[in-house]
């Protein structure tokens, strides 16, 4: 019986961005389905405020439907799909970027649920928490203050983090480019800037939402590294799999690499769907 496979997105992102990528997984003869978390998607908050002319105030102070939404909802989310899809044969779960931490909160609570685990650039925290990891050096290249040139609102007053992808500010386009598509074209940049969601939730989870060994460390699991990636450099990437292998080193991941940057794989996805099927297989 042939897998599912089912795509977990990252921050501020949503289901829509892995169209491209599915298209090339249905054209190889595998089905998918791409999940988008609470608060997410069609769920997630729009104002006006956020349309043109842009309120500055408004959009500062307007709720999100994505306040107090925590890593435990996205879990349950997910195990909720990951229930829908075991019905049909085996899954594989295929998660990218902050995606990694609901993925593997997800395969601690069920992983009678998930047949391989594939991470994308993904979070697949082992030693620390997420938070820990930005201090390492492994992060040093990595300014976490290039959100905060488009950051609308107080976090702490809007229980959420919102940033304005709207923005017409160039030092704050660039540095978007620079972390996110650095290696497309400004018009692919732009394009995918515009399928981002403003709000993210703010729960990034504790050391038990950490990778463990008698459940998480069951799996079969995968390592997709993106050579360019400037979000989660590839440093980090290379210690998240050494820190996998060291939890569990009679199951160590299978890896992968692939050129490009954070997006690229899924503006250009014929050869990402290609890894996915060749660990599919």
């Amino acid at each position: 019986m042939s897998p599912t496979f089912v795509l977990v997105h990252g921050a501020f992102a949503n289901s829509f961005s892995f169209a491209p990528l599915q298209a090339e997984l249905g054209l190889l003869g595998h089905r998918s389905v791409a999940v988008d978390l609470p608060g997410h998607g069609f769920a997630a908050t729009f104002t006006h405020a956020y349309q043109a002319p842009q309120d500055a105030a408004g959009l500062a102070s307007a709720p999100g439907a994505i306040k107090g939404v925590t890593l435990a909802d996205n879990v349950a989310h997910l195990i909720g799909v990951l229930e829908r899809a075991k019905q049909h044969g085996p899954v594989i779960l295929v998660s990218h970027s902050r995606g990694g931490l609901t993925a593997t909160a997800a395969a601690n609570a069920r992983p009678d649920l998930i047949d391989r685990i594939v991470y994308v650039s993904s979070w697949a925290p082992v030693d620390l928490e997420v938070g820990a990891y930005y201090a390492e050096p492994e992060m040093a290249t990595v300014d976490p203050a290039s959100l905060a040139l488009a950051l609308a609102g107080n976090p702490a007053e809007l229980g959420l983090l919102r940033v304005n992808f709207r923005t017409a500010d160039p030092a704050a386009l660039a540095a978007f480019k620079a972390a996110f598509l650095a290696d497309g074209t400004d018009e692919e940049f732009l394009t995918f800037l515009n399928t981002f969601q403003p709000d993210e939730n703010l729960d990034t989870g504790t050391a038990d939402d950490r990778a463990q060994a008698d459940t998480w460390g069951r799996i079969p699991k995968a390592y997709v590294r993106l050579t360019e990636d400037a979000s989660l450099p590839l440093a980090l990437q290379d210690r998240l799999i050494r820190e996998g292998d060291a939890l569990t080193p009679d199951n160590p991941y299978q890896v992968r690499t692939l050129p490009g940057s954070h997006l690229k794989w899924l503006t250009a996805p014929a050869e990402a769907a290609r890894v996915l099927a060749e660990l599919a297989g």
